[in-house]
């Protein structure tokens, strides 16, 4: 749901995140307890993970690496967010998207460096909002990311 609303603020449509919004989620965030913040975290991990599975395989139809068509892009565009993104988390978020992109879990490839930082979670976020709104543009559809997941969980749900 973050995403999305993230996304409808992207796209112009400023109604749907406002002050209350942000408040509403930086006092469920921080409601959140060890196990549940945990949780969090890797469901934005898994997110970045579905979101570049869908990216590699229609990088695949088209014979393009899909490290290669999305690194540059990510990075460059973090790199202009110098307020909400500290350039030193950029490495790792890279790191991470390659991860997710050779089909290695995000949440265990970070793992291996340590616990995640206060300073990470907005580039955390950013990086799963890029990777949806690149999938958008792609599709020419500013809602496919959003049903992209809702139908996974469904069918997930489902089985």
């Amino acid at each position: 749901m973050v995403i999305d609303s993230r996304l409808k603020l992207i796209y112009g449509d400023k109604t749907e995140i406002g002050p209350e919004q942000r408040r509403l989620t930086d006092q469920f965030i921080a409601s959140l307890g060890p196990g549940e913040a945990d949780a969090l975290l890797d469901g934005a991990c898994t997110l970045i993970y579905m979101f570049m599975t869908w990216l590699r395989k229609a990088c695949e139809e088209h014979d393009k690496d899909v490290i290669e068509y999305v690194v540059p892009n990510l990075v460059a565009t973090m790199s202009t967010m110098s307020r909400s993104i500290p350039s030193e988390a950029i490495p790792t978020m890279a790191g991470m998207v390659i991860a997710a992109g050779t089909g290695l879990s995000p949440s265990l490839w970070r793992k291996q460096y340590g616990e995640w930082t206060e300073a990470e979670m907005n580039p955390l976020e950013a990086t799963a909002i890029l990777l949806a709104e690149q999938i958008n543009r792609i599709t020419d559809d500013p809602d496919f990311a959003t049903r992209l997941i809702t139908e996974a969980l469904s069918s997930a749900t489902e089985a």
